[in-house]
């Protein structure tokens, strides 16, 4: 993990339509905090908190609601994916009460990320 230290009120993400995503082992896709919690396609994303940049380890299917756990902590859930700097990376949006950044919550290099289903 490269772990991000800023935050922003101004992002202007906007909300994938999909609610799922497939992911190739060996994938670099950036972590992103949010506070916001309207799924509808198109939504635009603000209020942000950067975590960092995660390395995919196995290939699988990341979906909406999956718990985001990093180094054995419950971060938050998928809310959706924002596009802007695909194909390079997908911006994985999580939702959380506030916005916080890898730095605020004591991430380290190297930490476990795990996307965890609902089912």
């Amino acid at each position: 993990m490269k772990v991000l230290v800023h935050r922003r009120d101004d992002r202007g993400m906007s909300l994938e339509p999909f609610a799922s995503r497939c992911v190739r082992a060996g994938e670099v896709h950036e972590l992103v905090t949010t506070s916001h919690d309207d799924t509808e396609p198109g939504a635009r994303i603000d209020h942000v908190g950067f975590l960092g940049f995660a390395e995919i380890d196995r290939a699988g299917v990341i979906d909406r609601g999956d718990e985001v756990w990093i180094g054995g902590e419950l971060v938050g859930t998928v809310l959706g994916f924002d596009g802007c700097h695909f194909p390079n990376h997908y911006n994985i949006l999580i939702h959380t009460a506030l916005p916080v950044t890898g730095e605020g919550i004591g991430l380290k290099p190297e930490r476990e990320v795990c996307f965890r289903g609902r089912w």
